[in-house]
């Protein structure tokens, strides 16, 4: 970096302007004022003001030969370089007389004349670029790849497919596949209300259309964010079906006494095949949910450790059918494996590659013990999570006890900030031992 030059009492940058920046800045050399008469400050300004330059000439190349999304992003940085918001030009048209002269008279290079992809970006002719709706959930994976980098591709099906239907929705709803960036309230608000026609129609149920909005929402938010919008869109915001006679819904309990009577009486599983029944089995005494179970690869099941457990966590993976994203942070945990859940692990050391990267089990599962009278009314294979939970409670853990060995976030159920360590492995044993249920003899 060359050093500042005095010129009066003003401590300058002067600097010769790259090759590269030549056809869109025609002086050789820049001065560029570093306002202050000291030469230490002025020594700390000097990177600082030249990245600005360099910035500002490579806002005006992508503002010239980028593509659409890069002009448009282009077009937003030079604006903010150069003191002002991007606006559409609809709304500079709208702004005060004496904004819109400032950003004309700030348009102009440094020959006085004035600067094309300047004043398109001030004067808001640059248009957003031009994506369908049809598109944009092919553009949201791209821009959540490190977000879903630990999904296999089953998870990144289950990802994908609430959002096509989503966008199908909306599509049906407007009649037509508009340009994602006309969507705005007038949209949203007739979204909604072809959501309010099919809820009185068909008796759908505000959840799932909540569901949608905010799939949509989140959507644009992406799709704003990577064109590095200022004030983006919002057309969403607000918009949501309440419901005031819809029941709150929760899973029930498999109750314990039907676990012992029912399922671990003698052949009463034997119509499942061995994976199925052993992955039923450990959900009844980790209280974990059935996928954070059938997904586990071989590394997971730590049998040899001095405590056996199941450490279920992301796991990364060249190869997609090796890669595991649980639900969230706090699910990530250790769970002691006692009981029936010891037994069936020890039958299945690699995991259960029957139905990793599946989202059959719960179904075929549930299917077969209906059929076999082996599960209440109302009730779903689920339950034996909430199950779990409901034994440490009547056992007298506390909620943040319980919270933690089910892998919940103990920041919302507190409302504040967790301090001190986690629960410690021994310490989870003690508890899934004291609320073990008798293991039969031919389960053992």
């Amino acid at each position: 970096m060359s050093k500042p030059v005095l010129r009066g009492t003003t401590w300058y940058l002067k600097r010769r302007v790259p090759k590269r920046y030549a056809s869109v800045e025609l002086r050789p050399v820049v001065w560029g004022s570093l306002k202050t008469d000291s030469y230490s400050v002025a020594v700390q300004k000097t990177a600082g003001v030249w990245l600005s330059y360099i910035e500002g000439w490579e806002a005006l190349l992508a503002g010239r030969d980028g593509d659409a999304a890069e002009k448009f992003r282009a077009a937003q940085q030079l604006a903010a370089l150069r003191g002002f918001q991007f606006l559409s030009i609809d709304k500079v048209s709208q702004a005060p007389l004496n904004e819109v002269l400032q950003r004309v008279e700030a348009t102009q290079a440094a020959d006085g004349a004035p600067d094309e992809v300047a004043a398109s970006a001030l004067l808001g002719a640059v248009e957003a670029p031009q994506l369908r709706l049809s598109g944009i959930v092919e553009l949201v994976e791209t821009l959540a790849a490190h977000d879903n980098r630990f999904k296999n591709s089953e998870q990144l099906r289950l990802w994908r497919s609430p959002r096509l239907r989503a966008v199908n929705n909306l599509i049906s709803a407007l009649g037509e596949d508009l340009n994602v960036a006309t969507v705005g309230t007038a949209q949203a608000r007739k979204h909604k209300r072809w959501w309010l026609a099919r809820i009185a129609k068909e008796g759908q149920s505000a959840t799932t259309a909540n569901k949608d909005f905010n799939y949509i929402s989140g959507m644009l938010t992406r799709f704003y964010d990577e064109l590095e919008h200022d004030d983006p869109p919002r057309p969403y915001a607000g918009v949501s079906i309440q419901d005031r006679h819809a029941k709150p819904s929760q899973k029930r309990e498999v109750p314990v006494d039907w676990i012992v009577d029912k399922w671990f009486a003698p052949d009463a599983l034997d119509g499942l095949n061995d994976e199925a029944r052993d992955i039923l089995l450990m959900s009844i005494e980790t209280g974990c949910r059935q996928n954070e179970i059938y997904n586990l690869p071989a590394s997971a099941m730590r049998l040899t450790s001095p405590i056996p457990h199941l450490r279920i966590a992301h796991e990364l993976s060249d190869d997609p059918a090796e890669r595991r994203e649980v639900k969230n942070l706090p699910s990530h945990r250790e769970i002691p494996l006692v009981g029936v859940a010891l037994a069936a692990a020890k039958r299945h050391p690699a995991g259960f590659p029957k139905y990793r990267n599946k989202s059959n089990y719960s179904a075929a599962v549930n299917k077969y013990l209906r059929s076999n009278s082996l599960l209440p009314e109302g009730v779903t294979i689920g339950g034996t999570r909430h199950s779990w939970e409901g034994r440490m409670k009547r056992a007298g853990y506390e909620m943040d006890d319980r919270g933690e060995l089910m892998g919940h976030s103990l920041k919302a159920r507190r409302g504040r900030e967790v301090y001190g360590d986690e629960m410690g492995l021994s310490e989870r044993l003690r508890i899934a031992q004291e609320v073990m249920l008798p293991v039969p003899g031919h389960l053992a």
